[in-house]
């Protein structure tokens, strides 16, 4: 909600209260989603990580989905409508869900596409209402730029966590790319990656106008923690993981302005 949040304040629209509640229930509904369709190659004796909640309490989390999700549903019908933001949002869901499976029905065979197909869905998922009910005159490069960085971003995020899961993925016989690329191979494309969107952010932030400059600060900070995290923290994997989903809260910030 957050990262809607960021858009809604780029693109200079303003959302209200009900399209936040909504697109939280959406992305917990497709998180939880994805995290069952995971536990259900695991065994009950399967080692604690970030599928054993979801192994553990299977059940009940499959009835609170299809209930967040039919109310969810109802919601959006009863708030937009049978509108075209209505037709998008189950439409684009529908397409998550469609890739989410394709990929696993693939598998190794284009598992280099998980993380980016996720990053660049994530950001449409957060910015489409925003870039749909913003005025045409606010379809600048500025703005073009900033989704283009966040998905950058959440790229980064995403194979750094592949990253630090690749040991529990290979015994659990799950594919990502940090399972199919060495690590010594890896960790080195990680930093390029990230010093590269930090210059990116760098020479945003110079060139933008002074209106904007809080939109690559952000993104910057975000980043900037990112690679202080991942490379510099000495601390456990799951400190990193918490650590890091933390930064995408900073974008809330903008509440304050």
């Amino acid at each position: 909600m957050a990262g809607m949040l960021f858009f809604s304040r780029a693109l200079r629209t303003e959302l209200a209260w009900q399209e936040y509640a909504l697109l939280g229930m959406a992305v917990w509904c497709i998180y939880t989603a994805d995290h069952l369709m995971d536990a259900r190659k695991l065994t009950v004796d399967h080692a604690e990580d970030r599928h054993h909640f979801h192994l553990i309490y299977r059940k009940p989390l499959l009835v609170l989905l299809a209930l967040v999700g039919a109310v969810g549903l109802f919601w959006a019908i009863v708030f937009f409508g049978f509108s075209n933001e209505l037709f998008f949002g189950a439409g684009l869901g529908l397409v998550i869900l469609g890739i989410m499976l394709a990929v696993r029905k693939l598998g190794a065979k284009q598992v280099r596409l998980k993380e980016l197909s996720s990053a660049i869905f994530y950001v449409v998922g957060i910015s489409w209402l925003p870039w749909y009910e913003t005025v045409e005159i606010d379809y600048t490069w500025t703005a073009f730029a900033l989704t283009i960085l966040y998905m950058g971003l959440a790229y980064l995020n995403l194979i750094m966590l592949s990253s630090l899961d690749s040991e529990s993925d290979k015994e659990a016989g799950f594919s990502s790319i940090a399972t199919i690329i060495p690590q010594e191979k890896l960790d080195p494309r990680i930093r390029q990656l990230a010093i590269g969107l930090i210059l990116v952010a760098l020479i945003g932030l110079v060139l933008v106008n002074s209106l904007y400059r809080i939109f690559p600060s952000l993104v910057l900070i975000m980043l900037l923690l990112h690679y202080l995290s991942f490379f510099k923290s000495g601390l456990r994997p799951e400190q990193i993981r918490m650590r890091m989903e933390i930064v995408f809260l900073i974008p809330a910030l903008l509440l304050l302005f």
